[in-house]
C-alpha cells in the first residue's frame, strides 16, 4: 500500500486549501481514510476520517464545520477540503489508511481518532496559513 498526499501550500488566513489523498494497493475492500496533522512542537492530531463502506465520516472538534472529507473509492482517493483557513491550522497533514472499517464508529464513539489504527501513512504535505 502507498500513501501520497498532495496539495499544501502557503495561503492566508480565511483561504481555502484541497488536499488530495492517493492510496493506491487497497482495491478489492472497504477501508477508511484519516487525516491527520502534526504542527510544530505538538502531537499528531486526528482530524477526520470517511469510511468506503458506508461514507460514514468523522470530525474532531477543531475542525468541524470547516473542514470536509470526500472519497473517491473507484479512483482509491480521498480530499480533505479545508476553508477559513486560521494561522494554527499550519502543520504537516498526514493521509492514512486502515482496513479496518469500524475505525470511523470508533472514533465517535471516542470522540478521537486513534493512529494505531491506521496501518499505511503518507508522508506529508505542509500547510502554512500566514496572517
Amino acid at each position: 500500500v502507498d500513501i501520497v498526499e498532495s496539495g499544501g501550500g502557503l495561503v492566508q488566513a480565511g483561504d481555502s486549501l484541497r488536499l488530495s489523498c492517493a492510496a493506491s494497493g487497497l482495491a478489492g475492500g472497504d477501508y477508511v481514510i484519516g487525516w491527520f496533522r502534526q504542527a510544530p512542537g505538538k502531537e499528531r492530531e486526528g482530524l477526520s476520517c470517511i469510511s468506503t463502506m458506508d461514507d460514514s465520516t468523522f470530525y474532531a472538534d477543531s475542525v468541524k464545520g470547516r473542514f470536509t472529507i470526500s472519497s473517491d473509492s473507484a479512483e482509491n482517493r480521498a480530499y480533505l477540503e479545508m476553508n477559513n483557513l486560521k494561522p494554527d491550522d499550519t502543520a504537516v497533514y498526514y493521509c492514512a489508511a486502515t482496513r479496518n472499517t469500524k475505525a470511523v464508529l470508533t472514533a465517535k464513539i471516542r470522540t478521537r481518532m486513534l493512529e494505531y489504527e491506521y496501518d499505511y501513512w503518507g508522508q506529508g504535505t505542509q500547510v502554512i496559513v500566514s496572517s
